[in-house]
């Protein structure tokens, strides 16, 4: 029934507007609204306006009224576990949104967060992320360490839900979301929402869990206040709206055009490493040094025509692509719109319900866990079509089965303050050879081989807040940064310069060939010229019989290093996860405990405060 002048405490304005944000409000918002109506007979509500909130409540329905506003548990504690800042956008996009239903919301990184409050928590939601294989990112480790120790207190009174980020190329997919699932429940906490896994395109998945949980709050308090909550609810009808995000994104990324692409690496190498130049003229995306560029990529015309040849198909043919029934030729849609190279359990799974093989259905059965991962390392789709005789599936049963192609993300090399309107990458081609094939990095060899000056591509900019310099400028710097992970120490020497920095600065760089591969050389002798950079040691592995790394030249300065941790340094760490970080990280206990005379569980708990102060921040892959 609609609301009209006749039948309501409102005036005809007032009416129509109600009705037109009636259909767009919450079951929570709706359950205050009843309540609202409900006590609407003093005339004084009418005075009071379209939009009481809890506060001004007692004034407009008096004494009496107020005092069935009794306390009803409302609050929501949002904790983020976030390596490269998607989950910290989640945690706030989610907290917008109840805040909009009238929770009162506290966000929080996980390491801000003390975890001895968390039997205080009545309503918690945890939005986290999986790095390297199945381990937290870095500002979750303390905190996955104590709700999984001994200290963790029983959570008999707390409801939960957990919205995991993940990639399903990886083994542990979402293993830390997981974890925290498991053991929330153990220690007695009730899950209101089921535990939403996503991949690397998150967006639809996320929003989903975010209506579930958002839902289940509601019907929670309703249910937990009685009639106190019929008679108040606690949300504002003017809920203040949620900030406007930029225009481009990940789902509708800026079509940028390339000013210049470069090969860094000098004549001789066997590494290509790719200084590409991108505009943002028009587009009003803004970035700060840290933060990463995402792209999305296109796969290689080459592979797609051999895929659709063996196949049988036909190029031409159209396939829907998506939900909402978008079309695109088949070729077009494999080259833009669908992964192609990377092969992951849940896929193969689906292709063995699909077609009933039954050799793949026997790979992705339990026990065959060692065969299964054996067989996905540096493998595709072609591989697996002729591999497993799929031949026979329509283009559009394949297709459905596959994900959509994910942006790859690279470290922003430049500073927007130095550049104006450009964002600079530093990319390193990816080429090898596996199972009898030469594969080539999606994304990397397209920048190498298929895009010039002139040409566009399909950008957005992923903010990452872990990776960040320090409020002030004159606080000492330590960057570790082999290979292309020297990129965000360019973005942050530039930003130096153009701030006038007084803070010392130190980088650690390492490649293989002093001659071939020493990266923005001439900008690093400049800047160590001008003072912006205090000193720099590096590391060419290849130059000596013995091979040396960075972690090396960090234990042989280990003395000075210690020194500069001591006056307050930030450490940051860019690269590959899976050795130089471990090796780096060591590296960093050694110093510490050595030169700071720590027993090993000293320098470990040193490190843990420098993370907790965000003096330790790594941007690792």
């Amino acid at each position: 029934m609609e609301i009209q002048a006749t039948n309501s405490p409102f005036n005809q304005e007032q009416s129509d507007w109600l009705n037109r944000l009636l259909p767009t409000l919450s079951d929570y918002q709706r359950i205050w609204l009843s309540g609202y109506l409900s006590a609407a007979q003093s005339a004084a509500l009418v005075s009071a306006g379209s939009a009481l909130t809890i506060a001004e409540a007692p004034q407009a329905v008096g004494q009496a009224q107020a005092q069935a506003l009794a306390p009803v548990a409302k609050d929501v504690t949002i904790l983020f576990g976030s390596q490269t800042g998607n989950s910290d956008k989640l945690a706030k996009k989610m907290a917008k949104r109840l805040e909009g239903e009238g929770f009162e919301v506290t966000t929080a990184s996980m390491n801000n967060f003390k975890p001895n409050n968390l039997k205080k928590i009545s309503h918690l939601l945890i939005v986290v992320s999986t790095h390297g294989e199945g381990e937290p990112p870095d500002n979750a480790i303390s905190f996955h360490e104590f709700i999984h120790s001994k200290r963790a207190p029983q959570l008999e009174g707390m409801h939960y839900s957990i919205l995991a980020l993940g990639d399903t190329s990886y083994e542990f997919f979402c293993q830390t979301g997981k974890d925290f699932d498991k053991r929330l429940e153990e220690l007695g906490a009730t899950r209101i929402a089921d535990r939403a896994d996503c991949d690397v395109d998150f967006e639809e998945t996320a929003s989903e869990w975010m209506s579930q949980v958002s839902g289940a709050l509601a019907k929670l308090v309703q249910a937990q206040s009685g009639a106190a909550a019929q008679a108040a609810g606690g949300a504002s009808i003017q809920a203040a709206p949620a900030a406007l995000e930029s225009e481009y994104s990940r789902s509708n990324p800026f079509q940028a055009e390339v000013l210049e692409n470069l090969n860094l690496n000098g004549r001789g190498s066997d590494r290509e490493t790719r200084h590409v130049e991108i505009s943002l003229e028009g587009s009003d995306l803004t970035y700060e040094p840290g933060d990463s560029i995402g792209i999305v990529p296109e796969n290689d015309s080459r592979l797609v025509d051999e895929l659709i040849a063996y196949m049988g198909w036909q190029q031409n043919d159209n396939v829907i692509v998506n939900k909402n029934g978008e079309q695109h030729t088949l070729r077009n849609a494999l080259i833009s719109y669908y992964e192609i190279t990377v092969l992951t359990k849940p896929l193969l799974k689906q292709f063995a319900e699909t077609t009933s093989n039954a050799e793949l259905t026997e790979l992705v059965s339990e026990g065959q866990e060692q065969k299964l991962k054996s067989y996905l390392s540096g493998r595709d789709l072609i591989d697996l079509v002729k591999d497993y005789s799929l031949k026979g599936m329509s283009a559009q049963t394949f297709v459905s089965l596959l994900r959509k192609i994910p942006a790859r993300l690279y470290s922003i090399s430049s500073s927007l303050k130095a550049n104006p309107e450009e964002v600079h990458i530093t990319v390193r081609s990816v080429r090898y050879e596996a199972n009898g094939r030469e594969r080539n990095g999606v994304c990397s060899v397209q920048l190498a081989e298929r895009v010039a000056a002139g040409d566009k591509l399909p950008i957005f900019i992923q903010n990452n807040p872990n990776f960040k310099l320090p409020e002030s400028t004159d606080t000492p710097i330590i960057m570790i940064g082999p290979g292309t992970g020297v990129a965000p120490f360019r973005a942050f020497l530039g930003e130096r310069e153009e701030a006038g920095a007084e803070g010392k600065s130190w980088l650690f760089y390492g490649d293989q060939h002093f001659a071939t591969d020493f990266l923005y050389q001439v900008e690093w002798q400049r800047w160590l010229k001008d003072g912006v950079l205090t000193r720099m040691d590096v590391a060419f592995s290849r130059d000596t019989a013995e091979k040396v790394y960075v972690q090396h030249r960090m234990l042989e300065k280990g003395e000075e290093l210690y020194k500069w941790l001591q006056e307050g340094a930030h450490v940051y760490v860019c690269g590959d996860e899976k050795r130089m970080a471990h090796d780096v990280h060591a590296a960093l206990l050694e110093i510490i405990g050595r030169h700071g005379g720590l027993s090993a569980e000293q320098a470990a708990e040193y490190v843990a405060q420098m993370q907790q102060q965000k003096r330790y921040q790594r941007d690792v892959y």
